[in-house]
């Protein structure tokens, strides 16, 4: 009688900004159990053959402009591997649902058929400024944040919905896209001297802080590179307040302000 094949199974995992001592247990035990791991450029490869020990490794990473293997066919090979029986993770920086497509791969998986589990992770979004010490929240300063990608320019109703609502704005990726983000919010009224700060490299030695306002942060951002998580609004005064929170396997971070 011929041997059953087993089924298959897809784990959406987020990796968290990139330290491995910032995954969850759960995602550490699904990486654990992977026979194909497809990774992307901002989780926490430089750990991956230590935790997932018997997996095949896939980089399917994309720098800004550049998509080596295209959404499409990385959703394809997914479910290639997931119907040939395999344990497929798919590792994300962050969390799978926040920028990370990761509900474009569910949507795939379970139109074939396969079962998908998913992992949160640690959002670069809160935990990068955190690093930097700027609480995206803070009492009887800011109730409320919006997370914005930066990929691309918004439109003048964005731009003017961002600066009504208040509270703070956090821009994943959005160094390309600043001068017209900045420029949109100084049109729909945001103040001049609102303070903004650009976090390079969260969690990493090469973490970089510069804190501006809105009416000089383009000029001073002229050196500024993604990976990079903008913050705007009045919480960023805050980490010159407190100091800048460094722990100390960040002891090289740098603050500068302009």
């Amino acid at each position: 009688m011929p041997r059953k094949r087993r089924t298959g199974h897809i784990t959406l995992v987020g990796g968290g900004p990139g330290p491995a001592d910032l995954l969850t247990l759960r995602a550490a035990r699904a990486l654990a159990a992977a026979d194909v791991v497809y990774f992307d450029r901002l989780g926490p490869t430089d750990d991956l053959t230590a935790l997932a020990p018997r997996a095949t490794f896939v980089d399917v990473g994309k720098t800004p402009g550049h998509h080596k293997v295209p959404q499409e066919e990385i959703t394809a090979r997914m479910i290639d591997g997931a119907q040939a029986g395999l344990h497929v993770v798919r590792l994300k920086g962050g969390d799978p649902f926040v920028f990370g497509r990761g509900g474009e791969e569910m949507a795939g998986a379970v139109a074939a058929g396969i079962g998908v589990t998913v992992v949160p992770g640690i959002s670069s979004s809160i935990s990068v400024p955190g690093a930097a010490g700027i609480p995206v929240t803070h009492r009887n300063v800011s109730h409320l944040f919006t997370v914005v990608s930066g990929h691309a320019p918004l439109t003048t109703e964005e731009h003017q919905h961002l600066a009504g609502l208040g509270g703070t704005i956090v821009v994943l990726m959005g160094i390309g896209t600043l001068p017209t983000l900045i420029a949109g919010l100084r049109q729909a009224g945001l103040p001049n001297v609102t303070p903004v700060a650009i976090v390079e490299n969260g969690f990493s030695h090469a973490q970089r802080t510069t804190i501006a306002t809105l009416g000089t942060i383009v000029d001073a951002s002229s050196s500024c590179r993604n990976p990079a998580v903008i913050v705007i609004g009045d919480v960023v005064n805050l980490a010159g307040e407190h100091g800048l929170a460094i722990p100390n396997f960040l002891e090289d971070a740098t603050l500068q302000s302009v």
